[in-house]
């Protein structure tokens, strides 16, 4: 599959360690995947397979960006930039913080060499073995046991591509001690009118008893297609509190992994996407509970403009040992025009006793009594419109701090959605 986007990727295969042969080798052996795959069976990489990209940007570390397309309000601590996949010293801000290292992978080779030994496992993709090859930057996050962070961090990723089409990849690898508690921001955006490929692969490991709080913000430029992994590993009653936004890009997949490895374990996840235009949004949830009396409760919701598609496939497994889990699954979606597609696949796996489940999944349309209710009241129709799909898809970003922050997402969400009927 796409054999000619591959080979022009793979002409620039750093050296390395064997992983990254290994990862060319099952490149050109399985290809890209297909909508027979699966995983991928309603996102077609047609569009991208018909480029020929470039692998890299040379040019990256001189490339203009103005600190506009990432200044987030009250985001104030510690930041990483990387444009292209190219860590940016003179955007970055490192300032350093008690009981926290951070630092571009690209300074520590032999732990950035580590990390692709590691990572080829056997839950790994296509695109997986994509960054694997082809990865010379990052961010590499530890906070020491007992540390809390008591400024967010911003990691940056910047896609911009003014002359060619290119791709770019980033590995993240975040490890909290024990006790330690950090707020992250992952904040993708996006400038230039080329199409370019980001491919984000990010490891999360949390020690008994640390908390994260993770706001993730997809912003990326409107040609663009963005692929994210996220693997996320819980000891002993860690706890990983997750927002995420969907907004921009042409096309984006976001696998998003969590073994709830330690009893007392607990995800709370929370996402949004907001599709317009030809917008096409894949998002795929795997949760495992490994040990007992783990927790996950999990609310998305998404809504599709005009001929965007929303995807959603959420899949809790209860694996056998795993007693006392609470497992909450909800997926809600609202379809604005008659061309918009939404599907979505809630799964839900037991193998244990005793624990406590739910899911569902619904896809509708606007209320229309609460429109006419607001139209009585002397709103125009498609302010009204607005107002409902804000007020539904803003319902996830509940909780997200500081205040200043979430009204200027809830900002960004109205923006997105044209919301003018036939459009």
């Amino acid at each position: 599959m796409a054999v000619a986007l591959l080979e022009s990727l793979l002409e620039g295969v750093p050296a390395g360690p064997a992983a990254r042969s290994a990862a060319v080798a099952a490149l050109r052996r399985d290809g890209l995947p297909g909508t027979r795959d699966e995983a991928w069976k309603y996102t077609a990489l047609r569009a991208l397979e018909q480029r020929r990209l470039v692998a890299g940007d040379a040019g990256a570390a001189a490339r203009e960006v103005d600190a506009a397309t990432y200044a987030l309000p009250g985001i104030e601590g510690p930041r990483l930039v990387f444009v292209n996949g190219v860590f940016r010293v003179d955007l970055s801000d490192q300032r350093e913080l008690q009981g926290l290292t951070l630092s571009p992978l690209s300074s520590e080779p032999a732990r950035l060499a580590s990390l692709l030994d590691a990572g080829e496992g056997e839950r790994a993709d296509a695109f997986e073995r994509l960054n694997t090859a082809l990865v010379a930057d990052g961010a590499l996050v530890r906070v020491a046991n007992d540390a809390r962070i008591g400024m967010p961090l911003h990691l940056v990723f910047i896609g911009t591509s003014a002359d060619a089409d290119l791709a770019w990849q980033a590995r993240v690898r975040v490890e909290l001690g024990e006790g330690a508690a950090l707020t992250l921001v992952e904040h993708h955006a996006g400038t230039g009118v080329q199409a370019h490929l980001g491919n984000l692969v990010a490891d999360y490991v949390l020690a008994a008893g640390a908390r994260l709080d993770l706001l993730q913000l997809q912003d990326a430029g409107a040609d663009s297609t963005l692929v994210r992994r996220d693997a996320f590993r819980l000891d002993r009653g860690a706890c990983v509190s997750a927002h995420a936004l969907e907004l921009g890009a042409r096309l984006v997949r976001h696998d998003f992994r969590v073994d709830l490895a330690g009893p007392g374990s607990r995800l709370v996840s929370r996402g949004t996407f907001a599709l317009t235009g030809r917008q096409h949004a894949d998002t795929r949830l795997d949760v495992r509970h490994l040990a007992p009396d783990t927790a996950c409760d999990i609310a998305w919701r998404g809504a599709a403009d005009q001929r965007s598609r929303g995807v959603f496939h959420g899949a809790i497994t209860i694996e056998s040992g795993a007693d006392g889990a609470d497992a909450r699954l909800s997926n809600r979606n609202l379809l604005l025009s008659a061309q918009a597609e939404i599907d979505t696949q809630p799964v839900l796996v037991i193998h244990a006793d005793e624990v406590a489940a739910a899911h569902g999944a619904t896809v509708g349309q606007l209320d229309e009594q609460a429109l006419f209710y607001l139209r009585t009241r002397g709103i125009p129709r498609e302010a009204a419109r607005r107002l409902l799909v804000s007020a539904f898809c803003g319902a996830t970003l509940d909780g997200i701090s500081p205040d200043a922050l979430r009204a200027h997402l809830l900002r960004l969400l109205a923006q997105r959605l044209p919301l003018v009927e036939g459009a």
